[in-house]
């Protein structure tokens, strides 16, 4: 099966990262891919100066590729932070203030989903508070995606490397999804569908994929344990891959593992 048959794409915010952000689209298309993802590329700003934003657009509109999946403001990510939605104060403010940048930008290079980090749990702040605060903004994050034909994506994290991340399997995700879309009454809240992550967290990703598969918006994969590329660790992608079809998944695979140089997608030769 070649790389065309599951719609890979390369997320540029783990993969070519030893280049520029403005080269890696050129990368991933040299690299013979014509979709990409990206986390929010401008870590702690919510709200990047105009030409950033134009000149982002541009390499990837020059290079060939796709946008298929954005996220919006996530604080230091890389860093310590998970996400900012559900953090009361200036973070949850800078999250709002990306909402219309972030969906703006997807929506003119025609991408359909968005990722909402659901953040850390903060110490002295009572959960309730937290999960009251994370409904509110992700209504407005659907409402923001929805203004622009995109799902509204959320992700459960590993408990692992993500401790204070209180999303850390499907079941978690989806229960928020559901009071996001009860919220709005959109149904654009879909689940992004991380089996990286959930296989960290110990699932089993045969029922999670029966289970879930069409409640996915968006998937990613990368191997267990280390995050490498298919075939470093103990994951059966050739296995999992064609599952992802049979229980009604048909949208991109997102590649969101560490890898550089020729290694990088040797993998997708046996598929």
């Amino acid at each position: 099966m070649g790389l065309s048959d599951h719609r890979f794409d390369v997320n540029l915010s783990i993969l070519f990262t030893e280049l520029p952000l403005l080269q890696r689209p050129a990368a991933a298309a040299a690299a013979g891919f014509t979709a990409v993802e990206l986390w929010w590329p401008w870590p702690g700003t919510p709200v990047p100066p105009d030409d950033e934003l134009a000149a982002l657009g541009d390499a990837l509109t020059r290079a060939g590729t796709q946008l298929v999946g954005l996220n919006f403001y996530a604080g230091l990510l890389p860093g310590p932070d998970r996400g900012a939605l559900s953090v009361p104060g200036a973070e949850s403010e800078r999250f709002r203030a990306n909402l219309d940048v972030a969906a703006d930008f997807a929506g003119s290079l025609g991408c359909r989903a968005l990722n909402a980090l659901y953040g850390n749990r903060v110490e002295g702040v009572p959960d309730r508070l937290q999960d009251a605060l994370a409904l509110e903004n992700l209504a407005l994050a659907a409402r923001a995606a929805d203004r622009v034909g995109a799902v509204l994506l959320v992700e459960a994290l590993n408990a692992a490397e993500s401790p204070r991340y209180p999303l850390t399997d499907a079941a978690a995700a989806v229960e928020v999804v559901d009071k996001v879309n009860a919220a709005t009454g959109l149904g654009n809240a879909r689940l992004l569908l991380d089996l990286y992550h959930l296989a960290m967290g110990g699932a089993d990703l045969g029922e999670v994929v029966a289970r879930y598969a069409r409640r996915a918006g968006h998937v990613q994969i990368a191997d267990v344990p280390g995050r490498g590329a298919p075939g470093t660790g103990s994951l059966d992608f050739a296995e999992l891959l064609p599952r992802l079809r049979e229980a009604g998944y048909d949208g991109p695979v997102g590649l969101e593992y560490r890898a550089a140089g020729a290694d990088a997608f040797r993998w997708l030769t046996d598929f």
